[in-house]
């Protein structure tokens, strides 16, 4: 039987180098495609903890970082703080033991912290979701004078916390502020989104 002229191995070659140049570019074509399917950077870090470093921050000072978009405060509370935080009258408080849980089970006190000159919150009032300003300041005239212990005032609609983030009585906000999931990593780094126990 006569092979008509045809070259086996060069039809060969040629079948071979296109399947490899179409797996190629079916692979090509794929990459991205499946790539799409993951979540972005961006989606990823949304939900991650995050890392503080407060080595810098200062007694009476706040800092704030970012966590699943919403801001968190971080603030070193003096002794003098701590003081009036913990002195001030449950009767003017709306949630003083903090029963509505808006805090990890391991935070507990009345401070609502890990390490009482330590606060961490989740800076979004608890009313329609405004950002309450830090005032630390206590009897500030605008704030009731002697009776401002000092705190979180949202000027929005008037409700005002105390500097652990518990809500007065009688102010439009619900509930205390949140407490997110946190831990010390060091005495300098603290990480928001993770729980103590799962370190």
């Amino acid at each position: 039987m006569a092979d008509n002229g045809v070259n086996k191995g060069r039809r060969r070659f040629l079948v071979g180098a296109t399947t490899v140049v179409g797996a190629v570019g079916a692979v090509g074509v794929a990459v991205p495609f499946v790539a799409s399917w993951q979540p972005s950077a961006r989606a990823r870090a949304a939900g991650a903890p995050v890392s503080a470093d407060i080595s810098k921050l200062e007694p009476g000072q706040q800092m704030t970082v970012e966590w699943r978009g919403r801001p968190v405060w971080i603030v070193n509370r003096t002794a003098e703080m701590i003081e009036r935080t913990e002195s001030i009258e449950p009767s003017r408080l709306a949630d003083p033991d903090s029963s509505v849980p808006q805090q990890p089970a391991y935070v507990t006190g009345p401070l609502r912290s890990l390490r009482p000159e330590i606060g961490v919150l989740i800076g979004i009032c608890t009313h329609l979701g405004c950002s309450p300003l830090y005032r630390p300041e206590p009897g500030a005239a605008d704030l009731g004078g002697d009776n401002w212990p000092g705190g979180y005032f949202c000027p929005c609609h008037g409700s005002r916390f105390d500097l652990a983030g518990r809500v007065f009585a009688n102010v439009p906000a619900p509930t205390n502020l949140e407490v997110p999931p946190y831990r010390f990593d060091s005495d300098e780094i603290i990480v928001v989104g993770e729980d103590e126990e799962a370190a």
